[in-house]
């Protein structure tokens, strides 16, 4: 089966998606930065999530990384995600089938 791709930035993500990404990347986002060509062969950054039916590449510098969790109030003055927010997400969620980023993509 193949996935839809979808690039985009986080802020047109919905909250149940922006939730999800927390909850996989729960230390933060900049370290999980992958790059790749666009359509116009310019090399973008972008973080990798995976759903069920689509892969998101949602795009972000490591300065706009970094800036997401300073500004958010789910994650701590560390970068971690608060872990009442954690349990809050994952019982929200918890019917949700999406992947790590512990996971092996095939594609």
């Amino acid at each position: 089966m193949n996935k839809a791709r979808i690039i985009t930035d986080f802020e047109k993500l919905n909250s149940d998606l922006q939730e999800q990404i927390k909850l996989v990347y729960p230390e933060g986002y900049s370290q999980h930065l992958i790059k790749f060509q666009n359509k116009d062969n310019q090399t973008v950054s972008a973080l990798r999530f995976e759903t069920d039916e689509k892969i998101y590449l949602v795009r972000m510098s490591i300065a706009t990384a970094l800036q997401l969790i300073e500004d958010d109030d789910d994650f701590d003055d560390e970068g971690y995600l608060k872990e009442e927010v954690k349990s809050e997400y994952e019982d929200e969620h918890a019917e949700v089938d999406y992947l790590s980023e512990n996971d092996n993509y095939e594609e």
